[in-house]
């Protein structure tokens, strides 16, 4: 039996740069994106609509099992669909507080100060709907994706680290189940709402708790053997 050899036909392009520069290079992005914070609070300003794509491009270059890119985002600027999107969000969110959360999740939650109010849906200029698709559909048939909510997952790492570059804030919102996004946008079944991302500037009165701007030192994080 022959063993089958496979080929890079496309020369790999990789930037070599010297140890300094990538020392520099890994620095000033610590520095940038160590001043990412949630935000809750947002300005109406609009923004130009290529900051997106540009980002949700850079978000398609992450890794995925078998390169089957098993992601869908969809942009919503339209008001009528937010509207939709924050009163069923807000429906989950009331039942999380008064039924499904325990108390030490409530208490976790207590110093943010949130509610089941989520006006921020409305208010902020974009949200971007991040789908997981457990298979995609390739005429009438059906090819299992691998890996699904790790790719998707590091996809949506990219995008939140593009957007926060590019100089926007944003907040991931994971009301449980989120479903009734997949009515609302009209998804097809074989995607599931991964993370609803609110996009655009932080309103001048946004403040973030004292804690919150507390990160854990990289001998707390990390193990070198």
């Amino acid at each position: 039996m022959h063993k089958i050899k496979t080929y890079i036909t496309e020369e790999l392009e990789f930037s070599n740069q010297t140890i300094k520069e990538m020392k520099f290079n890994s620095k000033k992005f610590y520095n940038s994106i160590s001043k990412r914070r949630s935000v809750r609070e947002f300005d109406d300003k609009s923004f130009d609509i290529d900051i997106i794509n540009n980002a949700i491009l850079a978000a398609g270059t992450a890794p995925s099992g078998a390169n089957l890119q098993p992601w869908h985002f969809v942009v919503i600027k339209d008001k009528s669909i937010k509207n939709k999107i924050r009163i069923a969000a807000e429906k989950e969110e009331e039942e999380f507080y008064k039924k499904k959360a325990p108390k030490e999740w409530l208490d976790a939650l207590k110093p943010l100060g949130t509610d089941p109010n989520k006006d921020f849906l409305e208010k902020a200029p974009y949200l971007i709907a991040i789908f997981e698709k457990k298979f995609s559909i390739n005429g009438n048939q059906k090819v299992k994706n691998y890996y699904v909510r790790e790719s998707v997952g590091i996809a949506t790492g990219i995008l939140i680290s593009s957007l926060h570059f590019s100089g926007l804030a944003m907040l991931t919102h994971t009301p449980s189940p989120m479903t009734f996004l997949n009515k609302i946008l009209s998804r097809p079944s074989n995607e599931k709402p991964f993370v609803l991302l609110v996009v655009g500037y932080p309103d001048k009165k946004a403040t973030i708790p004292k804690f919150a701007k507390e990160k854990k030192y990289l001998k707390e994080i990390t193990t070198f053997i």
